[in-house]
C-alpha cells in the first residue's frame, strides 16, 4: 500500500511541474518531460498518462473548473490550478475512484507551501462529483470545450474542413497507435512480423506500403527485435509515405530540407535500389544530432549539415539534386494527438508567419531542382493555407513548376496535393503535394 501511495505522489507533484512548464514557459510536452527522467518507471507512466491527459483536455476541464470557482487562481498559483485540472482529469477519464483522485489531490498542497488550498480543492473536487452531470452538460453546449480544443483552431479547421470537422476534433483527442518501419535492406516485413508475433506483439500491416507495421499496443523499442541493430524504427504510417512519392532512382542526388529527427531520410536510404547521395539539412544542431544517431544505428550513409536552409548560398554548391523533400515546418495541426500541448502552445499569429516561411523555403530551395525533377513538400498540416492554398501560390508564380497529381488510395484529394486527416487508417495528419520542373 505505502509503495503505491509514494508512486502516486511522487508522480502527480512532477505532473504539475511539467504541465506548469507547458503553459508558464511555453515549453513543448517532449521538452518538459525531462523532469520526469529520474521517476521510477511506474511513477514515470503514471506521471506521462497525467500530463498528456490533462493537456488533450485542458480546455474542457479549464472550463469545468470555471463554473467550479466564485473566482479563478491568482496568476502566481498556476501550481495549484494545475492540481485541480489533474484531480478533474483523474476522476472524468482515469478509472481513479473518486475518493482517492480527491484525497490524493488535496494531500498534494499538504505537503507544499500553499496548505491554505486544501479546503478550496477539497471543496472543488467534491462539489463536481455532485454536480457532473449539469455541469458537465453546461460545458459541452460549447464544441471547442466538449471536444477540448481553442476556439480559434476549431474555426480554422472547420475552414478547411467543414462537415469533417468534429470528426478531426475527436480524432485529435484519441491515444495515438504506434507504427513502425521495418528496414528492408536487413529484414523483410513478413519476417519481421513474425519476429514480433513470436515475442507477443501484435501487428497488422499498413496497406499503402511495404515497410509499415501498426502495433496493437505500445512497447518500449527494447522490446522490438534487432531494433538497436538497425532492424526497424518507429514512424507514423502517414510519415512513411515520402519515400516511395519520391521515386527514388539509383544514382541521384537527393536533398532533403528541415530532416530531423531524420526518419525519412532514413527511409530514403534505406528502400533506394542503388547508390544515392543524400544532403540533410536543418537549422537545429541538437535535432541534428538525432539525425546522425538515427543513421549510425540503421548504418546509413548521408551529408549532415546545420544550416539555415534560407541561406543557399552558404550551404548549396550549385550542383542540382534530381529529388527534394521539403518537410516544411508547420502548424503540426495534423499530429495533435501525438502532442496535445500543440492545442496549448500553438496561437493564432503562428499560422501566417508559418505560411511566409513555407513560401521563403519553396522559393529558395526551387532552382536548386534539376530539371525533370521532382520536389515533395510535406507538412504535418490540415490546414489548407498551408498545404493545398500554398501550392496553388506557388504554381502561379512560377511557370516551370508542375504539380505531379498523387494518384493514391490514402487520403483526400485536394486542388494540389492529398491530404491525410488525423486517425485516416490509424495515420496522423498528413499533407503530400509532387511538383517538377519543366
Amino acid at each position: 500500500m505505502n509503495a503505491k501511495k509514494n508512486t502516486s505522489h511522487s508522480a502527480r507533484e512532477t505532473a504539475v511541474l511539467v504541465i506548469c512548464a507547458v503553459i508558464q514557459h511555453g515549453k513543448s510536452l517532449t521538452d518538459a518531460l525531462s523532469l520526469s527522467e529520474n521517476l521510477e518507471p511506474r511513477e514515470k507512466a503514471f506521471c506521462r498518462e497525467l500530463c498528456y491527459g490533462t493537456l488533450r483536455w485542458h480546455s474542457r476541464l479549464d472550463a469545468i473548473l470555471h463554473l467550479l470557482l466564485k473566482k479563478p487562481f491568482k496568476a502566481k498559483d498556476l501550481d495549484i490550478t494545475v492540481l485541480a485540472l489533474i484531480g478533474l482529469y483523474q476522476i472524468i477519464y482515469l478509472s481513479t475512484p473518486d475518493h482517492a483522485a480527491v484525497s490524493e489531490t488535496v494531500s498534494q498542497c499538504k505537503r507544499g507551501k500553499k496548505s491554505w488550498a486544501n479546503g478550496v480543492l477539497n471543496g472543488v473536487l467534491r462539489n463536481f462529483l455532485r454536480n457532473r452531470e449539469s455541469l458537465e452538460k453546461t460545458v459541452d453546449e460549447q464544441p471547442n470545450q466538449r471536444f477540448s480544443h481553442p476556439d480559434w483552431l476549431v474555426k480554422e479547421i472547420s475552414k478547411s474542413w467543414g462537415q469533417q470537422t468534429k470528426k478531426i476534433l475527436a480524432a485529435n483527442n484519441q491515444y495515438p497507435p504506434m507504427s513502425i518501419r521495418v528496414n528492408q535492406k536487413i529484414v523483410t516485413r513478413d519476417h519481421y512480423l513474425q519476429q514480433l508475433s513470436d515475442n507477443a506483439i501484435h501487428a497488422t500491416k499498413n496497406p499503402f506500403n511495404t515497410v509499415g507495421l501498426t502495433l496493437e499496443k505500445p512497447v518500449n523499442v527494447d522490446q522490438l527485435p534487432d531494433f538497436w541493430q538497425g532492424a526497424s524504427s518507429v514512424q507514423d504510417g502517414a510519415a512513411q509515405l515520402a519515400a516511395e512519392l519520391l521515386d527514388i532512382k539509383g544514382g541521384q542526388r537527393i536533398l532533403d530540407v528541415c530532416a530531423a529527427p531524420g526518419g525519412k531520410a532514413a527511409h530514403i536510404l534505406e528502400q533506394a535500389a542503388g547508390t544515392v547521395s543524400l544532403l540533410a539539412l536543418d537549422i537545429d544542431e541538437k535535432r541534428n544530432q538525432r539525425v546522425l544517431e538515427n543513421l549510425q544505428r540503421l548504418k546509413l550513409n548521408a551529408e549532415v549539415m546545420t544550416v539555415d536552409a534560407l541561406e543557399a548560398d552558404e550551404w548549396s554548391d550549385e550542383k542540382p539534386f534530381q529529388r527534394i523533400l521539403l518537410d516544411a515546418p508547420c502548424s503540426a495541426t495534423g499530429v495533435i494527438r501525438r502532442h496535445p500541448d500543440i492545442k496549448i502552445l500553438r496561437q493564432p499569429s503562428d499560422i501566417p508567419t508559418l505560411i511566409e516561411l513555407q513560401s521563403k523555403l519553396l522559393k529558395t530551395i526551387w532552382p536548386l531542382l534539376d530539371k525533370k525533377g521532382v520536389l515533395l513538400y510535406a507538412t504535418c498540416s490540415i490546414l489548407s493555407a498551408e498545404n493545398s492554398q500554398q501550392i496553388s501560390t506557388f504554381l502561379a508564380e512560377h511557370p516551370d513548376a508542375k504539380e505531379i497529381k498523387i494518384n493514391a488510395e490514402w487520403g483526400h484529394t485536394c486542388e494540389h496535393g492529398q491530404q491525410i486527416l488525423p486517425g485516416d487508417n490509424n495515420m496522423d495528419g498528413f499533407y503530400y503535394a509532387c511538383l517538377t520542373k519543366i
